[in-house]
């Protein structure tokens, strides 16, 4: 097996894992701030820090099995967001939608960048590719609609597609480590 291969194998696992979790979460998640979030109140915010909470303790995972240093960037920035959202949540809802908006653009800049750099090394990461462009798109989204905005359960959708992403990169590597295996036996 090459360098390149173990490498992609080592990655692979704890990956497809980290992704199978998360998707899970963010299904979770969505459902219930669907529920919850048209308003601001205790269990809104609890939610709305919660995910990018949960976003730095997944890239914690990821950057110690991948030693990608690209990930502590996105570290920052999710722990950034969750002080953003709590402080955001002290005003009214398009100050909520404003503040995850920014976190979706650079979160989605970081996933972009991190997706394309994973490519190289195990390929076929185009649905990371397409959640972190379209994350840099609906935040801005956020932005444009946050001035009347009377709910914040549009964000459920963002995490739910978040998840899906997620999901469909868990089945990918799922098969490719069937491949992997294949390959070895040959």
């Amino acid at each position: 097996m090459s360098a390149a291969a173990a490498i992609s194998a080592d990655t692979a696992g704890p990956l497809r894992r980290l992704y199978f979790v998360r998707f899970v979460f963010a299904a979770a998640w969505a459902g219930t701030f669907a529920a919850i979030g048209s308003k601001i109140d205790a269990g809104s915010v609890t939610l709305l820090i919660l995910y990018p909470a949960f976003d730095v303790a997944a890239a914690i995972f990821d950057a110690r099995s991948t030693r990608d240093r690209a990930l502590y960037v996105n570290i920052a920035i999710s722990t950034a967001a969750a002080i953003g959202l709590a402080a955001a949540a002290a005003g009214d809802i398009p100050d909520v939608l404003r503040a995850w908006g920014a976190w979706a653009i650079v979160a989605g800049l970081v996933q972009l960048f991190v997706a394309l750099q994973r490519r190289r090394m195990l390929g076929g990461q185009w649905a990371m590719i397409l959640s972190g462009g379209l994350s840099v798109v609906v935040g801005a989204g956020f932005f444009g609609s946050a001035g009347g905005a009377t709910s914040m359960k549009q964000v459920a959708g963002y995490a739910a597609l978040g998840g899906l992403f997620f999901l469909i990169s868990a089945v990918r590597l799922m098969r490719q480590g069937g491949q992997n295996k294949l390959a070895e036996v040959r």
